[in-house]
């Protein structure tokens, strides 16, 4: 496959995301983009995979779709996995593994032996040594078989794109990165406001908004798998990042928490992100929350549910005191909150727009609920 080569990207999300990444990939200039389930398809080149990578702030996962076949029984799975150019994707020396989704309606349909064949023939025809668990692998190549199709993707990212880098100290049940950043757009966040997050614990809402008003690259401080791979170009990649363009912002970012410790974790993520002139962290209880000087702007919250923190009885007060600060305290502000509960968002009394599909969140469904301009 030619680094020249167009052929499909899908770039992955949590399911109800999707809408959001759709617009975020749209604003970046990607080929074709689709919404489809669990993510977003593209047609672009190994440059598109590099910057896809680097430069989203959404996307999970990138995947490169390098290929596919027919195949009627394991027998013919086996022999034309062998026939198929590895050498153009693998690298030797790395460790490979091998993923299978399929279905009833292939004739192969029992994932473990389509796995043994595929990478028996990987092994064998092109030597790559392989691990022996997915924490193992620096190389998984995911393959889908559906009406005996079988389709090769490998993905590109390695450990999850959430991990920015920054993040070594968290509190109870974080937000990932790649969530955060795609409810600020939800939302309408666009890096022209100032955001205040009144339970942030470890600051990552308002760690990606800084970041997202100065521009920063999002992968800049991190690996990726596509860097073991045959297609490789290290002068390629060095060259995007070169020439991506951060900048300056004038907005402050405020987040607060009754918990002094994670207080301490959100400064030193913000910190190692290097946005820790424009995040103001204090030990502050929301009741005694008051607004920031300077412009309106957006209230971002990720309350707890009730589902893993605490009992969701005792939570009603805590959604009732959150909506008395927000009518009291943030006239000419919006407000977006994410929560599992609809009856702990209608305890708040504010006045929710209608909402969009559910999201998946770490076995939870959960609902952004978001404000007008509060008056």
């Amino acid at each position: 496959m030619p680094q020249s080569d167009t052929f499909e990207i899908f770039l992955g999300t949590a399911p109800g995301l999707e809408p959001y990444l759709l617009s975020e990939v749209k604003a970046a200039g990607f080929n074709a983009p689709k919404a489809i389930g669990g993510g977003v398809l593209i047609q672009g080149s190994w440059t598109d995979v590099w910057r896809a990578n680097l430069s989203l702030r959404g996307a999970s996962k990138v995947l490169a779709r390098i290929g596919e076949f027919r195949a009627f029984h394991l027998a013919q799975l086996d022999k034309r996995a062998r026939r198929f150019p590895w050498n153009e994707i693998l690298m030797p020396g790395h460790m490979v593994k091998v993923e299978v989704v399929t279905n009833r309606k292939s004739k192969i349909y029992h994932a473990g032996a389509a796995i043994e064949r595929i990478e028996r023939a990987i092994a064998e025809e092109f030597g790559a040594e392989i691990a022996s668990s997915m924490e193992e692998a620096e190389i998984l190549i995911k393959t889908r078989i559906d009406d005996n199709n079988v389709r090769f993707s490998v993905d590109t990212s390695g450990v999850g794109l959430h991990k920015r880098g920054y993040k070594q100290a968290m509190g109870k049940a974080p937000l990932r990165e790649t969530m955060a950043a795609l409810l600020l757009r939800g939302c309408g966040y666009t890096g022209n406001e100032p955001v205040l997050d009144p339970m942030c614990g470890s600051g990552t809402i308002l760690i990606e908004a800084a970041e997202i008003a100065q521009n920063k690259l999002a992968g800049r401080n991190r690996a990726f798998a596509f860097e073991k791979l045959a297609t490789y170009d290290a002068q390629a990649v060095q060259a995007l990042r070169q020439a991506w363009k951060s900048q300056d912002s004038p907005y402050r970012f405020y987040g607060s928490d009754r918990n002094v410790k994670v207080i301490g974790f959100a400064q030193e993520n913000a910190q190692r992100a290097g946005v820790d002139t424009l995040c103001h962290f204090t030990p502050t209880p929301l009741i005694k929350l008051k607004r920031p000087e300077g412009p309106a702007g957006l209230v971002m919250v990720n309350p707890p549910y009730g589902a893993r923190i605490g009992k969701k009885k005792d939570l009603f007060a805590l959604y009732r005191s959150f909506g008395d600060v927000m009518r009291r305290e943030f006239t000419g502000w919006r407000v977006g909150m994410v929560t599992s509960d609809n009856g702990l968002a209608q305890a708040t009394e504010l006045p929710w727009r209608p909402t969009d599909a559910p999201i998946a969140h770490g076995g939870l469904r959960v609902t952004l609920f978001q404000t007008d301009i509060l008056e």
